[in-house]
């Protein structure tokens, strides 16, 4: 039936692809009006739009051709451009992103803008800010990928970013919400240990007290042989520390488990963003399906807490909204 679904939907509506076979990586969504819109990793920044997060629109990415920044500190570069972040905040749409050359500290986040996501209003356009963050080698002991914007109660407003290296941190920004706050102050939130320091892909979420901290860890990219899953732990500061269940620091390896691949849906699932939509919670990630060879795909389930307040797919366990 669902292949049949699949068929009927693209016979009668070409430009729609059902969610379960979306090719996404690293997604993120926000919604605009009655419309959502996901932006994924991908030449440009690859995205997407749907009105019920079933079916799905691909629209043009949002670059067309990489910025004359990202040529002149990543020469190399393609166009292949990482991890976005989406948020809505001063009237406009920020978007996030990274710039890398894989598997080395060469990296750089920049943001660009947007009064809309819609591209049939006369105002869209993305504005281009340019550099935010860059890390270098031999310099800096993180990683500048995997950007994720958080503005805390009292309108402060904060990046948390990184990958492998010395692990996952934190920096204030201006209200601009395009440069780095002054003086500088780098917060270290979670790192790997036992020589394993495969952590990335962070994203703040505030629920009730707490601040929660989800991550990736392991590895991703590899299709059939990958074993990333989704970590988290919570902080009663944003600046941390964040702990697990059991109490153990993040910082010194902790992190209790959201959700990893069975072998038998997923080899592997990871790289999660988390949402409120018509007040219920949302975990967007991506897994590799092995069903189809290990695809990279789009995932989207409800989230629910347990009586302590942890997140969990399992509604049976939660349930609480």
């Amino acid at each position: 039936m669902k292949d049949l679904y699949n068929c009927l939907l693209t016979f009668l509506f070409p430009a729609m692809v059902a969610a379960q076979t979306i090719p996404a990586h690293d997604p993120v969504m926000i919604k605009q009006d009655s419309v959502y819109y996901m932006f994924c990793t991908g030449m440009g920044i690859t995205t997407w739009s749907s009105v019920n997060r079933v079916d799905w629109k691909k629209e043009k990415p949002v670059f067309d051709k990489p910025a004359d920044w990202v040529l002149k500190e990543l020469p190399a570069f393609k166009g292949h451009t990482w991890a976005p972040d989406i948020s809505y905040h001063n009237g406009q749409y920020y978007l996030y992103y990274s710039v890398s050359a894989f598997g080395k500290n060469t990296s750089c986040i920049g943001v660009a803008t947007n009064k809309t996501l819609h591209p049939s209003s006369p105002d869209y356009r993305w504005v281009d800010h340019g550099k935010l963050i860059q890390s270098v080698p031999n310099r800096d002991d993180w990683n500048a990928i995997d950007p994720n914007l958080f503005i805390d109660e009292d309108n402060t407003s904060w990046l948390t970013f990184g990958s492998f290296w010395d692990g996952i941190k934190l920096v204030k920004l201006n209200n601009d919400l395009v440069s780095v706050a002054h003086r500088e102050e780098w917060y270290n939130l979670a790192s790997r240990r036992n020589g394993n320091n495969a952590i990335e892909a962070p994203f703040l979420f505030k629920k009730g007290k707490y601040y929660y901290l989800f991550v990736s860890v392991d590895f991703c990219c590899k299709g059939a042989k990958s074993d990333y899953k989704v970590m988290t732990g919570r902080s009663e500061k944003i600046t941390g520390p964040y702990v697990d269940k059991n109490n153990v620091p993040m910082m010194q390896g902790g992190g209790s488990l959201v959700i990893a691949g069975d072998t038998t849906n997923w080899f592997a699932v990871g790289h999660n963003s988390v949402y409120t939509f018509e007040g219920k919670n949302y975990i967007v990630y991506h897994g590799y399906d092995a069903k189809d060879n290990g695809k990279s795909k789009l995932i989207v389930k409800e989230l629910y807490w347990d009586n302590d307040n942890w997140p969990t797919l399992d509604k049976e366990i939660g349930g609480k909204k």
